[in-house]
């Protein structure tokens, strides 16, 4: 490696970072975080099996699941404003990403809740709770614990499905990325970069999904004995 280029490296690393700080890592969590709320809401509609409401929900569901994720932000930021709605980019990246992961996140929340056992209901009923206590106290819970790994793996994926958000000017770390390499013509390096820092971030998540799985183990297996 050239002095050149190594120095080019490793100015441009915090660069790099700092957008992913200051931009990835909030468009992440506040998506993620709206899209959880869209997918239980959309799993509960699915699983109470009210008609009109599940029909609406699928249909939701089969758009967003159907259509690329860079045609839905193109559609949002660009085409939006031809109706006289404009959106900052960082607004539309968020609505994008939240509605997008809330249709997946539907999918492996409905699969959950149907995986609880039928049981779990007619018991809470027996006790004399409400459908909505049964759903919150009993089945819901037990949904999330076996929701959680494909969850997190679904929040890793949305951490590097950010980088298209640089089509619609958010200044994250691609866009930083292609930045830098415009000033100094070294492609290779530092998309390799920028590709070693997106590694360095979903590392940290799977190794923050392991301790999350082994302590929901542990609260189950403690639910268990008693």
């Amino acid at each position: 490696m050239s002095e050149r280029l190594y120095g080019i490296l490793l100015d441009s690393f915090w660069k790099i970072l700092l957008p992913g700080l200051k931009m990835t890592i909030p468009l992440s969590a506040i998506s993620f975080s709206l899209a959880m709320v869209i997918a239980v809401v959309m799993a509960l509609i699915q699983f109470a099996n009210i008609r009109i409401l599940k029909h609406l929900a699928r249909f939701y569901i089969w758009v967003i699941r159907g259509t690329p994720l860079l045609v839905q932000l193109y559609v949002i930021f660009f085409g939006l404003p031809g109706i006289g709605i404009v959106l900052d980019p960082f607004l539309s990246a968020v609505i994008v990403f939240s509605i997008n992961e809330g249709a997946y996140g539907a999918e492996i929340i409905r699969a959950a809740l149907e995986s609880v056992p039928k049981g779990q209901m007619e018991a809470g009923y027996c006790v004399g709770m409400s459908y909505l206590q049964i759903m919150r106290r009993i089945v819901l819970p037990q949904a999330l614990r076996t929701a959680f790994p494909s969850l997190s793996n679904s929040l890793i994926a949305m951490v590097k499905d950010t980088s298209l958000a640089a089509n619609i000017t958010v200044t994250e770390m691609f866009m930083a990325t292609q930045r830098i390499v415009a000033r100094t013509y070294e492609p290779l390096a530092l998309y390799c970069e920028v590709g070693l820092i997106y590694l360095m971030f979903s590392t940290i998540l799977t190794k923050l999904q392991r301790v999350g799985e082994k302590k929901l183990d542990f609260y189950g297996y403690q639910g268990g004995k008693s």
